[in-house]
């Protein structure tokens, strides 16, 4: 197994500094490089920065930035952590590395652990002047804010034991945690004992001072409430009647700095043992668990529930959970809405980079979104150059925050693989928003061939493909009309009925001749007449084989297209443009890899084709060929068959279905000396597989940008589409299943349908 290496830039001596854009720039003194790998241990890491930068072994803390975050930095203080590390930046030849001193909490070792313990904390609080004493303001909770001296001001680089401040004796400590669950959850919280230290402690913004309260409050287990909230002065106190725990901060004048001006930090109360979520609020839940979610995107809510339970002692209930997660993924995700406002930019960004494609949408009278349409310039040229004028219909719902459903067309490579042609994003599946995206379609393909479609009767579809593609053909989707012959079925019929009934659909379906057609469905008018009459008044000529007139190749249902609905099935939780750019990155990556698989093939016709014209091969033994008149001739084995050659026609109809010559085909063409593969549909080609794959899509930068004024529909406001998500669970859309029929009761003692034993009334 190879070993990864990198080199560890250590940095010590220096300071964080937040940025406008809320990430962490450090500004250090020293730095050193080490040569790491994924087999070194940690103790001998920390060893080694120990020996470069002469600090304490105990003291130290070492962390690093995830790549691509600045916000947030990671703590190692184990051999996984250092693993973790160098794996997370296994593409980067090195590692940025922050090593600091952390400063031992006072020893409390021999103090009973209750929050009612009484010591001097005056080494843990920031050191201001001495008229400034922490006042315990049990009564008078909006006295005005005392006038700071000039000595609050802590200079640069000066040691805090300097100054000098009067600080009541009896104040209660601060000491690892022990809760119900013993130690186990102090090792999350137990960082953040210190986030407050006490009067002068200063801080950037109001923001800033309440999340360091909050993790406060959390780590020393007491819930609190505001008296006053606002953008220049927070005061707080203790939730728990009678406890004089109490902490004010205002505004610095002139400045945006918080300031901590009173603070009595004597708890009487005994705290919540057992901590509630009251102070975890949604966005605290989704800070805690943002970095884990974006390397884990299927997170669950209950998981979220037991991690924060163990790491921080919160007891929080499922919707804390849930709302903690949305918001999270909206941070790491971007704006669900804001999303929505980007389709201009976005739909020029498309076209701009990949030229040739047509990306657009439509709004409402409100402004609210409507339709977006997207088709690849590759994909559209690898479909009119390689694919058979075979497209599929289907459709999927989003379970997006804003729902939608989108809507595909497919077809078929020469390998019968799915090639993703056009797609579009409306905001529910309407007759309108189908007849909207075939029209579009229409004009993204310069076809002139009669093109077939496999798709549902129903949506408006049948009407839709008749108008506006006026000389294709439209095949039934053999799976949407199981679905609903089963649903218009009136009888009781068991399960296993059902099965057989299903069984004999899909072989009259599939029979290459009328004959062998009437064959299955006879089997089924000795079920039921009622699911014969269904079936003969279904249209026969537009699903089955042995009357349809377009080239179905023996595609049978619309679901074809199940590896592209996956794709947006893992994305559709993303904002809107996001999902179409994630969709974008399968459809490159798939047509670069299939390319380049197809560069190593050494057949005339593609794998899958290959394999099906030997088997047929291997059916010619027993055949006798007779000469009739010109290029027809009678081949005799099991039956006797008609096949004309330069027709490319048997009477056993296989080769017209599948583009492939069938076995009597075959031995003619043996005995005329000729190769089979002159007598293959040039889709099945190797050539013809390349070309279909050899357009690339090119990536689109800067998805989340704002329109500018170089956008050629900057007018345009587009705003999330009123429909939201339910409440529960989202239904699950299913493919590839031909038994849709449900099993029904059955009694085991009368043998009827709808009950069972228990319910039985004979």
């Amino acid at each position: 197994m190879e070993v990864k290496r990198v080199i560890a830039i250590c940095q010590s001596g220096g300071e964080f500094f937040t940025e406008k854009d809320g990430t962490l720039s450090y500004r250090g003194k020293d730095a050193h490089a080490i040569d790491i790998d994924d087999q070194m241990k940690f103790d001998e890491f920390k060893l080694e920065v120990t020996e470069m930068f002469g600090c304490g072994y105990n003291n130290m803390v070492i962390k690093y930035f995830l790549p691509g975050n600045k916000k947030t930095l990671i703590t190692v203080s184990n051999d996984k952590d250092l693993q973790r590390m160098i794996k997370f930046h296994g593409d980067f030849a090195t590692i940025d590395i922050y090593v600091m001193e952390e400063v031992a909490p006072p020893d409390v070792s021999n103090m009973p652990p209750s929050r009612s313990s009484r010591t001097t904390l005056s080494e843990t609080v920031v050191p201001v002047d001495a008229s400034l004493d922490v006042v315990d303001f049990v009564g008078d909770t909006t006295q005005p804010d005392i006038p700071l001296d000039a000595s609050l001001d802590v200079v640069d680089g000066a040691s805090p034991i300097d100054a000098h401040i009067d600080i009541p004796t009896e104040i209660s400590p601060i000491f690892p945690l022990v809760g119900p669950s013993g130690e186990k959850h102090a090792k999350g919280a137990h960082q953040w004992q210190n986030a407050i230290t006490g009067v002068g402690q200063r801080f950037s913004s109001v923001h800033e001072f309440r999340e360091s309260l909050r993790k406060y409050a959390i780590a020393h287990q007491f819930a609190f409430r505001y008296k006053k909230n606002d953008s220049h002065r927070v005061t707080v106190k203790c939730k728990a009647e009678g406890c004089p725990w109490r902490i004010h901060a205002s505004r610095l004048s002139t400045t945006q700095l918080i300031c901590i001006k009173k603070m009595n930090p004597t708890h009487s109360c005994e705290g919540a043992v057992a901590t509630t979520g009251h102070q975890a609020t949604r966005s605290w839940v989704a800070s805690i668990i943002k970095e884990k979610l974006k390397y884990m995107p299927n997170y669950k809510p209950k998981d979220i529930v037991n991690d924060i339970k163990q790491e921080y002692g919160i007891q929080l209930n499922y919707f804390q959970a849930w709302r903690g997660k949305e918001i999270a993924k909206e941070q790491l995700q971007g704006s669900y809405k804001e999303a929505y406002n980007q389709l201009p930019f976005f739909c020029d960004r498309i076209m701009e980079t990949n030229p040739g494609s047509l990306a657009t949408f439509t709004t409402k009278e409100d402004s609210s979104f409507h339709r977006l349409f997207v088709a690849f310039h590759a994909s559209l040229y690898g479909f009119q150059q390689g694919c058979r004028p075979l497209l599929f219909l289907d459709s999927i719902p989003l379970k997006s925050k804003y729902q939608g459903t989108l809507l595909a067309a497919t077809a078929a490579d020469g390998d019968d693989g799915v090639f993703p042609v056009a797609f579009t994003v409306v905001d529910a599946e309407t007759d309108d928003n189908w007849h909207w995206f075939l029209l579009q379609l229409k004009s993204a393909l310069s076809i002139s061939c009669p093109v077939t479609f496999v798709a549902d009767r129903q949506k408006g579809l049948k009407e839709s493909i008749a108008e506006i593609f006026k000389d294709s053909y439209h095949g039934y989707c053999l799976r949407y009309l199981t679905e609903q012959l089963i649903r218009d079925l009136k009888g009781q019929f068991s399960h296993e009925v059902k099965r057989l009934m299903i069984e004999d659909f899909y072989g009259a379906a599939y029979a290459h001749r009328p004959e062998n057609f009437q064959s299955c469905l006879e089997s089924i008018k000795s079920i039921s007449l009622e699911a014969y009459n269904w079936i003969i008044q279904s249209e026969p000529q537009k699903w089955a084989n042995s009357f349809f007139q377009g080239a179905r190749y023996n595609h049978m249902t619309s679901t074809f297209g199940e590896l592209f609905y996956s794709w947006a099935s893992d994305a559709h939780e993303l904002p809107i443009t996001q999902m179409v750019d994630v969709i974008r990155g399968k459809i490159m990556e798939l047509i670069y890899t299939r390319r380049e698989g197809s560069n190593e093939w050494l057949t005339r016709l593609t794998p899958t084709m290959e394999e099906k014209l030997e088997k047929e091969t291997q059916n010619i033994g027993n055949l006798q060929v007779l000469l009739s008149t010109g290029s027809r001739f009678e081949v005799h084995g099991d039956t006797t068959e008609v096949v004309d050659v330069d027709r490319w026609d048997c009477s056993c109809r296989g080769w017209q279905i599948t583009g492939l010559p069938c076995c009597h085909a075959i031995a003619v063409i043996r005995c005329m000396g000729r190769s089979p593969y002159d007598y293959c549909s040039r889709y099945f080609t190797t050539e013809s597989y390349r070309l279909t794959y050899s357009e690339p899509i090119y990536p689109v930068p800067n998805v989340d940008m704002p329109v500018t004024k170089a956008s050629s529909q900057v007018l345009v406001t587009v705003t999330p589409p009123p429909t939201r998500r339910p409440p529960g669970r989202p239904t699950t859309k299913k493919y590839g299943s031909q038994d849709m029929a449900k099993r029904q009761l059955q009694c085991s003692r009368c043998k009827g349908l709808g009950h069972n034993k228990s319910t039985c009334k004979e």
